[in-house]
């Protein structure tokens, strides 16, 4: 019999671990009973959502009345609830289930399981023993058991396999679902479309076309309207529908994301006419265009076609660097620019920071174009160069904003850069005195009296303050005019006529030929820009040409008459050929249809005419102070040659002690050639003569010295070591006065140098040699820093003049022509800047054509042409 009580009993008492395993073992049986019970009521659960699911992927939902899917999709419903009423009688299974499901299932005679909780019916001694024995056997028995899977039978609740049918179906469903016309889960919740009956007669050519600026091609749209997915078009593009065909006008709707239907009109000119006879009517095409500007879908005759519309962004435009003022006083701007179709165009917002709302200007505010390069211009680079001199803001604090525009109208600014606007050096003192006079009538022309009363402060006593007859008749006309102007025209007049009076008294006829050459320099650029025929460029190249040699025809005159500049030498003299060459490959790039290239090769030349140095007098103290600092590089120059001297003298000596220690020579001679050289003779001269003499022999001085001699030479280098490292010291002092900071590769060289004449002085050359290398080394970064010290207190000496006029020097390291300088001076190693003599593209033909010239001829070394093979990449 079995007892109730739950304390282990049996085998279970004193095998712990068998009671766990029996335990683990019994919550399995259970759970797979469990499931044996679920699965024969599930499956008619699992029938009906088949049921619906093929229903609703076939379209059924979508193509019966309302009424009909309400009605459905309660009996689906109701079918549901119904399945769910077997699920009543699911209870858990008990424990005595589970142990006889073990039993079965793992074939265990005798009930090994529940004999364990089993108690004998006879109470003996005996009795007791030989059931506790039994117990442990059956025991043994189930130390393996297995509860496996759930056994449903389902196949006796479904004998005829109806299962298979739903199973079948949805599957079915599931790939009709993925055509075209299949139909969605939410068919049954929603009211089925309205039914579109499509015509077999009539004919749909539908295209979407991008915006040109885009680069993309135009996307065809297939005839039964079979793609799945969006399309994706970017924003702005045309739509054309073309319906031809059928007996009646057919309607194109465009169907917007959020539902909202539009009717797509037919193009103007494609509308039937009127007087038209109906049977022709019916067979006119008819043209539905519009722009698509946000997502939707086009139906048109049954059919429908999906667009994602990819949003065009707005540019992105930014500094590359801080604006600066070129030598003339042009305003540079460097910059970066990003789109994703590119920019169309950009220029930079130039107002002033202080403003008076009641001011009247005579001039709008300065425009200021940004030359944009037409290849890359998603993601570009630029530096544009204008001269704004002329503009009254000129001098004056002004907040320059750039602002960039793409094709579809959208604009980017960057943040705004405040700045004085760069205005035009006069070193003459009545010409500025005259251009002021322009700008305080021409920024608010209510302030005319004051101009006025500045220009006759000026002819007050004439004959000291104007020492030109001319200049003085010039101001009494222009007093004249302003007293007289009245209008917009003539204040104009009489502005361009003060400007013209201040560009004469300061630089004569040079300034109007300044004038012409930035004029035909703009019109070529504006030509490139609108893709002007080929004639009209060539005519603007003569133009440019003629007012390039007019330019150049007074800057030489101006430069003959100017003193020679200290600091003027070869480099800062400007070539033609140069310019002459840059114009003919620009008109060359316009000719073959590379305008790109053509257009920026003229923003080149115009920031390098507006780098062109005209040639003024400097200030005796900068000249002064260069000649200085020019002793101060011959000294280092000099430093540096004689401390490589030393170092060779000093291996040479401690290569030959070398080889005489592993020789082991003691005495090679009497006479000390070398000693009698680092020493003067009895007269006080150097002994040059005895070493000519000697090498006449063919032999060299230390050929005959010993090791002791040898040594003995090492440590007399030492004097000159010290003296060269007194002579950095000395430099070093000589700089400080100049106001300049020496460099660390000097203290490091001086350091250097102290402990290469203590190796010098005790006869040991490697570490001598190894000091003196060292030495060198810090020598060449000191000259380094103190060549970059200088150019920097050169270009602050002569960036800015005491008038405001910039001075004639290396602008930036630049020469006139605005390209880098070469390094001036000893070359101390630093190889950083390389200076193209000509343009690249030029100069590189011209070297090919000289090799194949050369190997045309034939050369009759072998060696010579396989050289010349080789460069030209000859296999």
């Amino acid at each position: 019999m079995r007892s109730p009580s739950r304390q282990k009993k049996g085998a279970f008492a004193f095998r712990p671990s068998l009671a766990r395993l029996v335990t683990t073992k019994r919550l399995l049986a259970r759970i797979v009973l469990f499931f044996e019970q679920l699965l024969p009521p599930l499956m008619p659960v699992l029938s009906v959502i088949a049921f619906y699911l093929s229903a609703s992927w076939f379209g059924l939902f979508r193509s019966v009345p309302d009424w009909l899917r309400i009605l459905l999709l309660i009996a689906f419903a109701g079918a549901f609830l119904v399945s769910l009423l077997p699920f009543r009688t699911l209870r858990w299974p008990r424990i005595a289930e589970a142990d006889r499901m073990l039993e079965e299932r793992n074939g265990l005679p005798h009930q090994p399981v529940t004999v364990q909780e089993d108690e004998p019916a006879f109470d003996t001694p005996f009795g007791r023993a030989l059931w506790r024995e039994h117990q442990t056997r059956m025991a043994e028995k189930i130390a393996a058991l297995d509860a496996g899977l759930p056994r449903p039978d389902i196949a006796a609740h479904d004998r005829f396999a109806l299962r298979a049918v739903p199973a079948l179906l949805l599957v079915t469903a599931f790939g009709y679902s993925l055509s075209i016309n299949g139909g969605s889960i939410r068919d049954a919740l929603q009211a089925a479309p309205e039914q579109v009956v499509s015509d077999p007669a009539v004919r749909i050519d539908a295209w979407v076309t991008p915006p040109s600026y885009t680069g993309r091609a135009p996307i065809y749209l297939t005839a039964d309207g079979s793609e799945q997915a969006p399309i994706g078009i970017p924003q702005f593009s045309g739509l054309t529908v073309r319906v031809s065909g059928g007996k009646t006008a057919e309607k194109v709707v465009f169907r917007k994301a959020n539902g909202e239907a539009q009717d797509i009109s037919v193009q103007a000119d494609t509308k039937p006419q009127q007087t038209a006879a109906p049977a022709s009517q019916a067979l006119v095409a008819q043209t539905h265009m519009m722009k698509l500007q946000e997502n939707g879908a086009l139906e048109v005759n049954g059919r429908r076609w999906s667009f994602e519309v990819l949003p065009d962004k707005a540019p992105e435009i930014a500094f590359d660097g801080l604006p600066k003022r070129s030598v003339n006083g042009a305003l540079e701007i460097a910059f970066t620019v990003k789109d994703d179709y590119g920019v169309q165009e950009a220029h930079a917002e130039i107002v002033p920071v202080e403003t008076d709302p009641t001011a009247t200007p005579l001039y709008p505010l300065p425009e200021y174009r940004l030359d944009i390069p037409r290849r890359n211009a998603r993601d570009a680079k630029g530096v544009t160069s204008r001269n704004l001199t002329e503009h009254p803001l000129a001098g004056k604090r002004v907040r320059i904003t750039l602002v960039a525009k793409d094709a579809a109208g959208q604009t980017g600014r960057s943040p705004p850069y405040e700045m004085a606007l760069p205005s035009r050096p006069f070193n003459e003192p009545l010409a500025a005195a005259v251009a002021e006079e322009r700008q305080v009538f021409a920024l608010d022309t209510r302030k005319m009296p004051q101009a006025i009363a500045l220009n006759e402060a000026l002819t007050i006593r004439p004959e000291e303050t104007i020492p030109k007859l001319t200049n003085y008749l010039l101001l009494e006309s222009a007093l004249a005019r302003m007293k007289l102007a009245r209008g917009e025209d003539a204040l104009k007049d009489t502005a361009q006529y003060l400007w013209e009076i201040a560009l004469g008294m300061e630089d004569g006829d040079l300034s109007l030929a300044e004038r012409k050459l930035r004029e035909a320099q703009q019109n070529l650029a504006d030509a490139l820009d609108r893709n002007a025929p080929d004639a009209e460029i060539k005519k603007l190249m003569d133009e440019l040409r003629k007012a390039m040699q007019d330019y150049m025809t007074e800057l030489a005159e101006r430069m003959q008459n100017a003193p020679m500049q200290p600091n003027q030498n070869a480099q800062n003299i400007l070539r033609q050929q140069d310019l002459e060459r840059m114009m003919d490959q620009i008109e060359n790039l316009a000719r073959s249809g590379n305008r790109d290239a053509a257009q920026q090769m003229l923003s080149e030349l115009q920031r390098m005419m507006n780098n062109l140095q005209a040639g003024r007098p400097q200030r005796v103290q900068q000249s002064q102070e260069n000649s200085e600092a020019r002793k101060q590089i011959d000294k280092l120059g000099e430093i540096l040659r004689d401390q490589q001297k030393l170092m060779e003298q000093t291996f040479r000596l401690d290569q030959q002690l070398r080889d005489r220690m592993q020789r082991g020579e003691s005495d090679m001679g009497e006479n000390d050639p070398l000693l009698d050289e680092m020493n003067p003779g009895e007269n006080g001269e150097p002994q040059d003569q005895q070493q000519g003499q000697q090498g006449k022999e063919g032999q060299q001085p230390s050929d005959q010295m010993t090791a002791e001699q040898l040594r003995e030479a090492l440590k007399q280098l030492r004097a000159q070591q010290d003296a060269l490292g007194k002579q950095l010291g000395e430099l070093q002092k000589s700089l400080g006065e100049m106001g300049m900071k020496p460099g660390p590769g000097f203290g490091q060289a001086q350091r250097e140098m102290e402990g290469a004449g203590r190796e010098l002085g005790q006869g040991r050359g490697q570490p001598a040699v190894e000091g003196q290398g060292r030495a060198l080394e810090a020598l060449r970064q000191g000259a380094r820093d103190m060549m970059n010290q200088m150019m920097q207190a050169q270009q602050g000496q002569q960036g800015q003049g005491p008038n405001g006029q910039v001075g004639q020097g290396d602008q930036n390291g630049r020469d006139p022509l605005g390209r880098p300088r070469r390094p001036q001076g000893p070359d101390f190693g630093d190889n950083s800047v390389k200076v193209p003599d000509e343009i690249d593209v030029q100069r590189a033909r011209e070297i090919l054509d000289a090799i194949r010239e050369k190997l045309g001829n034939n050369p009759p070394q072998e060696m010579e042409r396989r050289y010349l093979e080789r460069l030209l990449d000859i296999q």
